[in-house]
């Protein structure tokens, strides 16, 4: 016999959380802002990751290889969740991360040459 949980107001807002904040996008230059936060952030990770590895000097290659990895299989499970050329929210601000960490990886492989 399942257990049913206590719903609990935690619960409940962290499960509203996402309808929230695409009500609150629907203005096009707080979504534009948004996505150009993650876009930002993204790019910080993707320098700060390869700095670190970088400075470690242990498998900074192999560390690069890992994230692309990553970005690649966010691509193949984001097929997955667009229906009929409708990208929701949290589906652009993630395409926006990926694209800031890669954009940060490139940067400091040019860096390089």
């Amino acid at each position: 016999m399942a257990i049913r949980l206590q719903s609990t107001r935690l619960q409940t807002n962290i499960g509203e959380a996402n309808g929230r904040l695409e009500q609150w996008a629907i203005n096009p230059w707080r979504r534009f802002s948004l996505l150009i936060i993650f876009l930002l952030t993204g790019f910080f990770g993707g320098t700060a990751i390869t700095s670190i590895a970088g400075v470690l000097g242990q498998m900074d290659p192999v560390a690069s290889l890992v994230i692309v990895g990553l970005c690649e299989l966010s691509v193949r499970l984001r097929r997955n969740w667009v229906k009929k050329g409708v990208l929701p929210l949290a589906i652009q601000l993630i395409d926006c991360f990926r694209l800031g960490i890669l954009y940060g990886l490139f940067m400091e492989a040019f860096k390089l040459i």
